[in-house]
């Protein structure tokens, strides 16, 4: 039998919840949120593709350190709405 675990090289993918014309949007329920896989890779489709990122989240969100490094890092491409 063939071993078929996920080699830690090989590239998953994400997508978005929602798409329009100018961004992409990613639901989150949560009251922190880090630079996680899928908010950097969603973050690199959004600015390949010359759109935003647009990360709805709940009142009393807080922003990880992550999250607002990776902001610094890609400026205007991640907004977040509800905060």
């Amino acid at each position: 039998m063939q071993d078929r675990r996920i080699d830690d090289r090989v590239p998953r993918g994400a997508l978005p919840d929602a798409e329009t014309e100018d961004a992409l949007y990613l639901f989150k329920h949560t009251s922190t949120l880090r630079a996680t896989y899928q908010v950097r890779l969603l973050t690199y489709l959004a600015a390949s593709r010359k759109k935003k990122l647009i990360i709805r989240v709940p009142q009393g969100f807080t922003p990880a350190p992550s999250l607002l490094a990776l902001m610094e890092k890609a400026p205007g491409v991640i907004v977040i709405e509800g905060a």
